[in-house]
């Protein structure tokens, strides 16, 4: 994977003029395999180690898992005493080059700029009109398409699979990290804990169906979706969907890899959300969005097994738009509500969008 010649590249950005006198494999192990490194300098020969992390299991699944570890090995290793001394953080690009990327105090993503209208604007508009409009449908539609398309790319990896069922309850980011950021009094301690419990034994009850494994967005919902021209409209010869409406979208999260579950409650838990919002129950234009959401999504993926799976995620989903440091404008009979889907959905085998009422 790395060649002598790379690393005394690299070893001459770092310490100057060098001769490269060793570079070899020390041994693996199941996290990784170690290299020595040995070379003159003018002050004297060094010796060091470059580690590598073995890829898949263990939460190393991504390249920016791997790089994460190494990051906060360079922040502390330093910091303890009698520890090694972590020296840096090194990338290897598609050129073969190794390049630093150590010392930075922060990090950044630099990225293209999004235009348009995103899809929140829609859902607030849907509290004006007792059903949906030719656009609303239009667009609805075109998320389907788009989500059955990403969709049907598979993986085979039990571990990926795994992980992110694991992520969805465990991650900082998903159900328990999600409560840990909740102001006392809205949620006991013991009410979320009963959650997560449930959430783990869809754990349980999901891990059989690895094969599910798809290509997903990670975080499709409605701050990431942004209608493009007038009304999200525009010729179907400009859009690849091959329909009048397009979207771009923002901030795919927390790995490539999942079940479609994670996308599909991410949009729809917002349905029940914002109704609940407005009416205090599903009804009206959002109870019919979400109804055309599933039943568009299922005929266009043939994913009959979606409804048995949802759970756990829209438990999730559910932590989050009832979190007051999200969303402060909901009264607390709101939440109660949305806590009481939660729970309801996981107690349940299987999700029944045509009956969503029946979970409050």
């Amino acid at each position: 994977m790395i060649n002598n010649a790379q690393v005394e590249e690299y070893l001459r950005a770092i310490f100057g003029e060098i001769r490269l006198s060793e570079f070899k494999p020390l041994g693996a192990g199941v996290h990784g395999t170690g290299f020595l490194v040995e070379f003159d300098t003018n002050e004297g020969e060094k010796s060091y180690v470059l580690k590598d992390l073995s890829p898949e299991g263990l939460g190393h699944d991504n390249p920016s898992d791997r790089v994460s570890v190494f990051l906060w090995a360079l922040d502390n290793y330093n910091t303890l005493p009698k520890h090694i001394k972590a020296i840096d953080v090194v990338a290897l690009h598609d050129n073969g080059s190794l390049h630093s990327i150590g010392g930075g105090k922060e990090y950044f993503l630099l990225m293209e700029k999004a235009e348009g209208e995103n899809y929140f604007k829609d859902l607030t508009e849907f509290s004006k009109k007792d059903s949906l409009d030719d656009r609303d449908i239009k667009k609805i539609k075109a998320m389907t398409l788009y989500l059955a398309e990403i969709h049907s790319v598979k993986k085979d990896s039990k571990t990926l699979y795994w992980r992110k069922l694991r992520d969805t309850i465990g991650h900082g980011e998903c159900l328990m990290g999600v409560f840990d950021t909740y102001p006392d009094g809205i949620l006991t301690y013991d009410e979320m804990a009963d959650i997560v419990k449930k959430a783990v034994d869809w754990n349980a009850r999901l891990k059989p169906k690895y094969r599910r494994l798809s290509q997903i967005h990670g975080d499709f919902h409605p701050g990431n979706i942004w209608f493009s021209a007038e009304g999200g409209l525009r010729p179907p010869s400009e859009n690849p969907l091959n329909t009048e409406v397009d979207f771009v979208l923002l901030d795919r999260s927390r790995g490539p890899w999942g079940d479609p579950a994670d996308d599909i409650t991410a949009l729809t838990i917002n349905y029940v959300f914002f109704s609940i919002k407005h009416y205090g129950s599903v009804r009206g234009s959002y109870l019919e969005g979400l109804r055309l959401f599933f039943s568009d999504y299922v005929r266009l993926s043939g994913d009959e097994e979606i409804y048995e799976v949802l759970a756990p995620f829209f438990a999730f989903r559910a932590a989050v738009v009832a979190n007051p440091v999200f969303y402060p404008e909901l009264t607390l009979q709101q939440r109660k509500m949305l806590f009481r889907f939660a729970n309801r959905v996981l107690d349940a085998d299987r999700f029944n969008p045509e009956d969503v009422n029946s979970y409050f």
